[in-house]
């Protein structure tokens, strides 16, 4: 894609390229070492998470797919959900600001759900990244995104109402946390509710190249992170949330202190887009490489959190620096390198009926290249197979109230994944 806003967004997820830093950021930058350059320091011994169960096996997905088009005339949309509350409808989120409405019968409304632009900064990899709904929302009108900060660039989480389900207000606003961000690539922006009802919060390693601060092995910082939250129980004292108590670096965790108590896992350089399979509650993540390997990596249900993925030490199952260091972390399911993709875009199970051919498989996508995957199982060995070349630039898939998978392109169309 050569228009402007692709120039704009710096492939919006990628973000190889050292890139100018906030007036907030400290002044070092790192770019990927040279020859000769020399090597960070080792990272202190990372926390083992305690064993955890054998996930369900991994299964090879159809050959091929198809893409139907459900409705165009979006602009730059980064995310698509559901609020599974019995209307059939899907909620597109636009990087500028806006969440718009898809009826059940692939109509786009006019009117938006939410418009926020006036307080979004939209640039490069920031902007409305993220938005998901309270498992009760049918109920109780409750939502929670992920955005940029226009006022000072800062990564915002808030809960915001929808009193009669049919518009988002805005005023209602509740921040739950507020994150001085030093660079402006590399947030994150995945929210979801997992079969626990908990929250878990995808942020990216903070930005540059190369992790400068090393943010994705520290256990100080929320950057590099995937966290969880328990936003219905009494806040605790000084937040607006409440950490569960059994996160792995909270009170009746596995390391009680080890880290900050909002920590899942940790190792992730930009984490965008993960999704829980919602059969078998497995936790799948998609984290974008820095120049080499993009990957897959998969939680099994029933985990107690301290998962380690690796960055920025490792990058997929390579030493990141000169493919030297002591291997650690949690190996991705799948990983690819450059040649078939240059942005991994995190995917979905797909858990409906109407496709009965796609039924248990993964599939996920790349933003640079358009091509969409699912997985080819032979034996122990997994890798990514490519099922769909396209030309569109992939922000993101979802999954709608009945299983059916979507699929957004940065253009501005919503397309429909269906068996070929």
């Amino acid at each position: 894609m050569s228009t402007p806003l692709r120039v704009a967004l710096v492939v919006l997820l990628a973000g190889c390229t050292s890139v100018t830093p906030s007036p907030s950021a400290a002044p070092t930058s790192t770019v990927a070492p040279t020859p000769g350059a020399t090597l960070p320091p080792s990272p202190p011994p990372s926390p083992s998470p305690t064993p955890v169960p054998t996930p369900a096996p991994l299964i090879s997905g159809p050959d091929a797919v198809a893409l139907e088009l459900v409705t165009g005339g979006l602009t730059a949309p980064v995310g698509v959900v559901s609020a599974e509350d019995g209307t059939g409808r899907l909620f597109v989120v636009e990087r500028a600001g806006r969440v718009m409405i898809v009826e059940a019968d692939g109509s786009l409304r006019l009117e938006p759900f939410l418009d926020i632009r006036a307080q979004v900064k939209a640039f490069n990899e920031q902007g409305l990244l993220g938005l998901v709904f309270h498992p009760q929302f049918e109920t109780n009108r409750r939502l929670f995104i992920h955005y940029t900060r226009r006022s000072d660039e800062a990564i915002v989480i808030s809960e915001i109402s929808a009193g009669n389900g049919q518009q988002a207000d805005p005023a209602s606003e509740r921040p739950l946390l507020v994150i001085p961000d030093p660079f402006v690539n590399h947030n994150g922006g995945q929210l979801a509710f997992g079969p626990d009802g908990y929250l878990y919060i995808g942020l990216g390693d903070g930005g540059d190249s190369g992790d400068p601060f090393d943010n994705g092995q520290s256990l100080e910082t929320l950057f590099g992170k995937l966290l969880r939250i328990d936003v219905d129980a009494v806040p605790d004292e000084g937040k607006a949330y409440a950490v569960p108590a059994d996160n792995p670096y909270a009170a009746d965790g596995i390391q009680p202190g080890a880290g900050l108590p909002e920590i899942w896992a940790y190792g992730l350089r930009n984490p965008w887009r993960f999704s829980f399979d919602r059969a078998t509650g497995d936790l799948y993540i998609g984290d974008v490489g820095q120049a080499r390997w993009e990957e897959i990596d998969r939680q099994p249900t029933g985990s107690r959190g301290g998962e380690n993925y690796g960055w920025s030490v490792m990058e997929g199952t390579h030493c990141y620096y000169y493919n030297v260091c002591d291997p650690i972390g949690v190996e991705p399911i799948v990983e690819y390198g450059r040649e078939i993709g240059e942005a991994v875009i995190g995917g979905y199970v797909y858990r409906g009926s109407r496709q009965p051919g796609m039924v248990g498989a993964y599939f996920f996508g790349d933003y640079d290249l358009g091509t969409i995957f699912t997985l080819q199982v032979d034996g122990s060995a997994v890798s990514a197979k490519p099922i769909l070349e396209t030309s569109f630039s992939i922000t993101s898939f979802g999954e709608g109230e009945d299983g059916e998978l979507y699929m957004v392109d940065l253009q501005g169309d919503l397309f429909h994944l269906t068996a070929n």
